[in-house]
């Protein structure tokens, strides 16, 4: 397997562990009224994996910690948004009940299908995709509707 294929099973693992433990942190606290104190552990945990990052860097020199203005502004957005998207996923368990077993599929089919369009009009294909892509976008929405409508339900 390709090392940037190692990076995406890594990253489907850790995120689609993320909702069930953010879910199960948050009800630990105070019995479940704990959405923003778990939100504030999301963020320090962040914050030590960018310090331990930014240490290594440092120590090796593997990298330039020189800055750009474009690079702070567009990077700190980004994150910006992934917080929001965080403390969304948060809400959606913790405070107006969403299980997680739902809200997964949902954040994670429907994230890509944004991926897409965003992609797409920064960086405008050269020539249309293959009618595939196309197909493998709708069923990807496909999956997302069946999961909204025949979610496990409590029994």
């Amino acid at each position: 397997m390709k090392p940037w294929m190692w990076c995406v099973v890594v990253t489907v693992v850790c995120w689609g562990a993320y909702v069930p433990m953010i879910h199960k942190g948050a009800k630990a606290f105070e019995a479940g009224r704990g959405s923003f104190r778990a939100f504030l552990f999301v963020g320090v945990a962040y914050f030590l994996m960018a310090g331990a990052i930014l240490l290594y860097l440092a120590i090796t020199r593997r990298e330039s910690l020189d800055m750009t203005e474009k690079g702070v502004v567009v990077s700190t957005l980004a994150g910006l948004l992934g917080a929001a998207g965080a403390l969304g996923v948060i809400f959606a368990v913790n405070r107006f009940g969403g299980r997680p077993v739902i809200v997964a599929p949902l954040v994670f089919a429907g994230a890509p299908l944004v991926n897409t369009v965003v992609s797409m009009l920064w960086d405008r294909p050269g020539r249309a995709p293959d009618w595939r892509f196309f197909l493998g976008v709708m069923l990807a929405a496909g999956g997302a509707a069946l999961a909204l409508r025949y979610y496990p339900r409590a029994g």
